[in-house]
């Protein structure tokens, strides 16, 4: 169970909290993170970076799958215009108890195969952007910063995890799972996958609708859900979408909306699929039939890129 971790991540950003402050708590579950401020147009953010390493992970000089949680977030507070943790913090609290679990496994002895690597980043401050339903929250950084910071070639499969709540296509509390985005392709997600998502939730799979347009990169127009699987833009491994869902649609920007039960769940079947995935016991997606798409169809990477231009 994780929700004492889940816990004391929430009770760790709600306030003006800085990347020192969260370092120092990684610091106390046995990790290391790398913590990097950057600036931006609509003011500054601290991304944290951390590895859980493996038994036989890169980190060690293995070979086993690395695979990568990052909690997507425009921002954990949006002050002086909302005061408190904001319903898009649930991505950086998610990753955050998760990296907490993973680091309280280790000292015990329960080391996965391979390396987990952890990324989100810490705003307190965030803008808050105009968007039809519910606002949406806004990024000091923009996409390309984002993605750049947060998404590692060393990844070989990528779990990014996103508050979603702002929407009208899912209708549900808990967590969803997003089909695989791979370099332009949305493929079905693997039966080991969805075995998880029963066994953790002790439900069916949920499974949250993509258009085209949501694996595009931001800035081009096109709407998005959200910013839940724009990792892909940057990667050429498999995403999976993580969301965090409601019945009602809810803000972004919203107070007092975060549902640590939810985010439990989320960091459990996040940390029930590294396990299948770095031990090399199931994958997000069948390769052979993706193999046989883009012999048949090419490679759609064009929509990895921003008018024509590399995103990465």
């Amino acid at each position: 169970m994780s929700l004492r971790h889940v816990l004391e991540a929430i009770e760790l950003l709600d306030g003006w909290v800085t990347g020192n402050d969260v370092k120092e708590a990684l610091e106390s579950h046995g990790l290391s993170p790398e913590i990097t401020t950057v600036e931006g147009e609509r003011g500054r953010t601290d991304f944290v970076n951390v590895t859980v390493a493996g038994k036989s992970g890169k980190s060690a000089g293995g070979s086993a799958p690395t695979v990568g949680i990052i909690g997507r977030l425009g921002g954990v507070g949006a002050r002086p215009v909302k005061i408190g943790l904001v319903s898009d913090a649930d991505g950086a609290v998610a990753a955050l108890a998760t990296a907490f679990k993973l680091g309280d496994m280790r000292r015990r002895g329960d080391v996965l195969a391979g390396d987990v690597m952890i990324a989100t980043h810490i705003c307190p401050d965030a803008p808050v952007t105009p968007h039809d339903p519910v606002p949406f929250m806004g990024s000091p950084v923009d996409m390309e910063t984002l993605n750049r910071m947060e998404v590692n070639p060393l990844m070989d499969a990528i779990l990014s995890i996103d508050t979603t709540r702002g929407n009208r296509t899912l209708n549900k509390r808990g967590i969803a799972i997003t089909p695989v985005v791979k370099e332009g392709y949305i493929l079905p997600v693997s039966d080991e996958v969805l075995d998880v998502f029963q066994n953790v939730t002790g439900d069916l799979p949920v499974v949250l609708p993509l258009t085209t347009y949501d694996i595009t990169p931001y800035g081009n127009g096109l709407p998005h859900v959200n910013s839940i699987v724009q990792p892909s833009i940057a990667a050429s491994a498999p995403v999976i979408g993580v969301a965090i869902v409601s019945s009602a649609v809810v803000p972004g920007c919203a107070t007092g909306a975060t549902q640590a039960f939810d985010i439990d769940v989320a960091v459990r079947f996040c940390i029930e699929v590294a396990k299948i995935v770095t031990s090399g016991e199931g994958h997000l997606f069948d390769e052979k039939t993706y193999e046989r798409a883009v012999d048949l169809y090419g490679t759609l990477s064009v929509l990895q890129t921003a008018n024509g231009r590399p995103a990465r």
